[in-house]
């Protein structure tokens, strides 16, 4: 694998995301020992080669000798078409490259919220994009409430099987729900909380999938497929402890989070 010799790659130290792939370009030769570093002590300085801003939204990679920077995906190109030359014709083509790099922004706008991390708020922060994190609500919700539409059926007869945009209903009217309660209590807070709420409804929606898979093979009782949601759910429950902690919030949310939950499991065995 050929190494990018003479690049150095500057990452975001509070986005666990960043600290895995550019450990990773390390490890495996595509860059060399020196090859990464964090921004938050590059830009503390002073660095004219580098759009500061930019390289905190997009992840920037500095040509050493030349000064020449990168950002975003055609960082990450540069990089993988260095090691791997076979993707140099789709690297260079133009509707790749545009679509790339909206899914490079949907993650890096994101990131925070996808998997966070204890923020220094004097550090500079990446540009808030309320597209980004509208579009990523947006799909998460469908994503969850797909998944759910497909677990239901697995609980029957323990839980009642609804109409088929039950699920969708639900976690819609959680984010309705819950944005309500934080903009009244925490509004500076909204779409940070938001986004890592349904952050934990995404993560707990991919776990219910091991037992969709393998009830394609063999049946699994409606009582054991019940148990492993309840095991989800507490796991989704601890999860958001956590995140409200590292976002400095109370267990208001928390509180209303899990009222929310029990609320329509309630009414949903009721209507049963």
């Amino acid at each position: 694998m050929k190494t990018l010799a003479g690049y150095t790659i500057l990452y975001d130290a509070e986005c666990p995301m960043c600290d895995i792939y550019s450990r990773a370009f390390i490890a495996t030769g595509m860059l060399d020992k020196n090859g990464r570093a964090p921004y938050q002590q590059v830009l503390a300085g002073a660095c004219p080669l580098v759009d500061r801003q930019r390289a905190v939204n997009e992840i920037a990679l500095v040509n050493t000798q030349t000064g020449e920077v990168n950002y975003g995906i055609k960082s990450l190109f540069k990089v993988i078409g260095n090691a791997f030359p076979v993707f140099g014709p789709l690297f260079g083509f133009r509707p790749f490259i545009w679509l790339m790099s909206k899914v490079y922004a949907f993650i890096s706008y994101n990131r925070k919220v996808i998997i966070p991390a204890k923020v220094d708020e004097n550090a500079i922060q990446p540009t808030f994009s309320l597209f980004y994190r509208l579009l990523y609500l947006a799909l998460t919700s469908l994503t969850v409430g797909f998944i759910l539409t497909h677990y239901a059926g697995h609980l029957s007869p323990l839980v009642a099987i609804g109409k088929p945009y039950r699920e969708y209903m639900i976690c819609s009217g959680q984010v309705l729900f819950q944005g309500i309660i934080v903009s009244l209590y925490k509004p500076a807070k909204r779409w940070d909380y938001l986004g890592n709420m349904m952050s934990i409804s995404f993560g707990g929606a991919l776990l219910l999938l091991p037992m969709l898979l393998l009830g394609k093979f063999v049946a699994v009782a409606p009582f054991i497929n019940m148990l492993w949601f309840l095991a989800v759910a507490g796991l989704m429950f601890l999860e958001h402890i956590r995140r409200t902690k590292l976002l400095s919030l109370g267990w208001l949310l928390t509180v209303t989070w899990m009222a929310y939950r029990v609320a329509l499991l309630f009414l949903i065995l009721y209507l049963n």
